[in-house]
């Protein structure tokens, strides 16, 4: 199954351009008051790199992983395209090493390719791996996004309520919440009318 995942995705990453543009995520985009030069982040999932490298011109010191090869490479092409340093890592996120470093951001845009069963031990290591003061910023789509059909998965299950996210980062300081809807032009791989749920988690001191 994780082979045929992975060839899913190798295949889609493989078209030409960026499947989800280059800009980075909005949301992640209105987070900037939070972010200062010199901090340092995790971007899970990052695919052909928009977020990291965004993060990275902001002056933090950016680790991102993919467990697509293709868009390893190409992130790694955007990066140095953009003047800027990533450190990219080909991984997975059901063996990614989460107590391996902790950093002061934690960001997942739209990472809803795994189900509950993965989900569960994806959130905790992610919620480790903030520092304490650190913060943790995910974006993804709710339930009515199966009516929208604008981008993301076709599951119910792998979709996104604020009291799953609340009960999953019941450690952390809830700082932004939200389900609304929003039109979203990521590339052709998000583009129209969407259902998102937003949060904004920090690690006590």
């Amino acid at each position: 199954m994780q082979d045929a995942e992975l060839e899913r995705w190798n295949t889609r990453f493989a078209a030409p351009g960026f499947v989800f543009g280059t800009v980075p995520n909005a949301f992640l985009a209105s987070q900037a008051p939070h972010l200062k030069p010199g901090m340092s982040a995790l971007c899970v999932a990052d695919g052909e790199g928009r977020n990291s490298v965004w993060l990275a011109q902001r002056g933090l010191e950016v680790t991102a992983f993919d467990f697509s090869p293709i868009a390893i490479e190409k992130a790694r092409a955007f990066a140095r395209e953009s003047g800027v340093r990533v450190a990219y890592r080909i991984g997975n996120v059901n063996d990614w090493g989460w107590d391996e470093r902790q950093y002061d951001l934690v960001a997942g845009i739209f990472i809803q390719f795994v189900g509950p069963d993965e989900r569960a031990p994806m959130f905790a290591g992610m919620a480790r791996a903030v520092k304490p003061g650190g913060l943790l910023i995910l974006e993804g789509y709710g339930p009515k996004q199966l009516e929208y059909a604008t981008g993301g998965p076709k599951k119910l299950e792998n979709l996104y309520t604020e009291e799953l996210l609340r009960a999953s980062f019941k450690d952390l300081e809830i700082l932004h919440l939200a389900s609304y809807d929003a039109e979203v032009d990521e590339g052709a791989g998000h583009k129209g009318m969407s259902a998102l749920v937003d949060l904004v988690a920090r690690r006590p001191a």
